[in-house]
């Protein structure tokens, strides 16, 4: 094997191993305790696309005014939102008053890795599939020409 092939190797390698790292990132879904069911199940989407990627989700609740004397509502919509993300993530830490606010975060299942590595493999498998379909749509648009040809 020569240098310059050793070279080209490595470097790919190491754009491959770039290309695959990935940082966890702490995502936020804010809620209000008299949330609607339609904007919940808005923010609850959201909060699932996040897992999905691999990301960590931070479930807020804002109180405001007399809300504040009813925290056992918000740590009721904060376990329904952790039942409802269960198949995509695990409670990393309960429900916790923070000045105004009720925080709970929840933890991916696969890490962020795993994620961009499936998510790869999708857009690679999508590739090819694409690629392959241009040849067959060139190859058939050659096909007519030939028999004209003849």
């Amino acid at each position: 094997m020569d240098y310059g092939k050793f070279k080209y190797e490595a470097a790919q390698k190491e754009k491959e191993a770039r290309r695959n790292q990935a940082n966890t990132i702490l995502k936020e879904v804010r809620f209000r305790l008299k949330i609607e069911a339609h904007d919940y199940t808005t923010k609850l989407k959201r909060a699932e696309g996040f897992l999905k990627a691999g990301d960590k989700v931070k479930a807020m609740i804002l109180f405001r005014g007399r809300e504040q004397s009813r925290p056992e509502q918000g740590v009721r919509l904060l376990r329904k939102f952790a039942e409802d993300v269960a198949e995509l993530g695990t409670v990393e830490s309960n429900p916790t008053i923070d000045g105004r606010n009720m925080v709970m975060i929840v933890a991916p299942l696969k890490s962020k890795s795993e994620a961009k590595q499936e998510q790869n493999a999708v857009r690679d498998a999508q590739r090819a599939a694409n690629k392959q379909a241009a040849r067959e749509a060139k190859s058939d648009t050659d096909a007519p020409a030939e028999a004209a040809a003849e």
